[in-house]
């Protein structure tokens, strides 16, 4: 089996070691093998990166538009195979990890479009015979850092930007998944990147993530993942003096009313709690139903449950893949037992299986006569837990969904207007959805949440050059 290996100033390196990527489906399947590299390869990307920014920034917009247009055309003519390699190294269902991949062609797309959109601002001076010009320029040399759960995603959304806009990328993807960056590396520079504008550090995050945190030569970093690690990049950017951006996490509600259409709020609560393997930051793991529907719901969300097929993510018909690996599997087990040992009860799942490949497979778990004070009410999970809270209103519904230190996403169910108009109003989340999952966003519009949630400009759009680009402001005598 070839070694994948780190794409460092134009050429493919070594590394120190390599790790074998395996399948969550089937453990005796190894998806590749791909080298590690060391904190001095870090280094050297992030030399790399600086030395090649003077001429990226001001390189032509045809050229830069060019290469992202051809980055998102071969992802979308290989969807198929790359979402196939998603769904092995990730374990996301195969109908699901094609519509990743496809939506990372689009974010390719949209932003070798934003290339040719770049503007500024002509403006007259409060003093006569004086004009002002304010533009946006790139900032310098971006670390990226993306997590396991969108491993094309994620990255294309970070990286596409950060190109479009004239910066240059040092991209350290989760080890645990490595295959997919791998793949937007090898396509990007076969697009014509040039030499250190885009550089591939796979690895350890205490070994190549470090390294990045402690240069003082890059301009900015943005990251997602956990709230720990976010901790650790804004302490370490405020050192330094950089710009950074955090998307780490979330306890999403979906509140359920009285006046729902139970097969609509069933719907969404199923596919927000359970689909992906409850692996999303957007992921509803509250559900927060009204005392007069409760029941009827409990029943047809336990009813729909049972009719989920949990199974090898490649196999057709499988609607929830396995848990990423063994250590995310554990922590969801524990947090089973954490939910029955206070006082929750367990309504459906929460059994490990067997299935004819070895892997990580759990039941969809649902607990019902949560409160909002358990820990399963409080803490992210990031896997197939739900708990259901039952409460007695609207008003009470609400200030429980905002009673959270998180706000990524926040949904609905409801045939009330009234109820609709208020809840987008005051939810305290950056993206509010109405009969709808919580997770599932367009590619060309805002993300981000707020409190413990996210910190720093909204990814995706137009609203991505807040982050990418500063602003400058010139005057002129004329």
């Amino acid at each position: 089996m070839n070694l994948h290996q780190n794409f460092i100033a134009g050429e493919w390196t070594r590394g120190s070691d390599a790790i074998h990527n395996i399948n969550p489906s089937d453990t005796n399947d190894v998806v590749g093998i791909y080298a590690r590299a060391t904190a001095g390869d870090t280094r050297t990307a992030i030399a790399a990166a600086k030395a090649a920014f003077p001429a990226w920034s001001r390189s032509g917009i045809l050229e830069r538009h060019a290469i992202l247009k051809k980055t998102g055309d071969e992802i979308m003519a290989r969807k198929e195979e790359l979402g196939s390699l998603l769904a092995r190294e990730e374990g996301k269902t195969l109908p699901e990890a094609i519509g990743e991949t496809v939506r990372a062609a689009q974010i390719f797309d949209f932003f070798a479009g934003e290339v040719l959109r770049l503007a500024g601002e002509t403006l007259p001076s409060t003093r006569p015979n004086i004009g002002i010009e304010i533009v946006r320029e790139p900032i310098g040399v971006i670390g990226i850092i993306t997590p396991w759960n969108f491993p094309i995603a994620i990255p294309a959304w970070k990286i596409a930007p950060a190109l479009c806009y004239g910066n240059t990328v040092v991209f350290k993807p989760a080890e645990l998944v490595p295959g997919c960056s791998w793949a937007i590396a090898d396509i990007l520079h076969r697009a014509g990147l040039p030499k250190g504008v885009f550089n591939l550090v796979m690895g350890k995050g205490s070994v190549v993530g470090q390294a990045m945190l402690d240069s003082a030569d890059l301009a900015g970093i943005t990251f997602t993942g956990s709230t720990g690690t976010g901790r650790q990049v804004a302490a370490s950017s405020l050192e330094h003096n950089r710009k950074f951006q955090l998307e780490m996490g979330g306890k999403n509600p979906m509140v359920v009313l009285d006046d729902a259409d139970l097969t609509v709020a069933v719907d969404a609560c199923a596919n927000s709690s359970f689909f992906s393997t409850g692996q999303r930051c957007t992921a509803s793991s509250r559900l927060i139903v009204t005392e007069g529907i409760h029941e009827k719901f409990v029943a047809a969300l336990t009813e729909k449950l049972k009719t989920l097929t949990v199974d090898h993510a490649m196999k057709a018909g499988t609607h929830i893949g396995p848990v990423v690996d063994e250590r995310q599997l554990k922590t969801d087990t524990d947090y089973i037992e954490i939910g029955k040992s206070e006082g929750a009860k367990l309504a459906f799942g929460g059994e490990l299986i067997s299935r004819d490949t070895p892997g990580f497979y759990l039941q969809p778990t649902l607990f019902t006569e949560a409160t909002n004070q358990m820990r399963i009410s409080r803490e992210e999970i990031f896997g197939p837990v739900a708990a259901i809270i039952r409460v007695k209103d609207y008003d009470e519904a609400l200030a429980t969904a905002n009673d959270t230190p998180f706000g990524l996403s926040s949904g609905i169910a409801t045939t009330s207007l009234k109820h609709a108009t208020h809840f987008k109003r005051n939810a305290e989340a950056g993206m509010v959805m109405v009969n709808l999952p919580t997770a599932g966003v367009d590619f060309h519009v805002p993300f981000g949440g707020r409190k413990g949630s996210s910190y720093g400009p909204r990814e995706q759009g137009t609203y991505a050059a807040e982050f990418f680009t500063t602003v400058k402001t010139a005057y002129t005598l004329g």
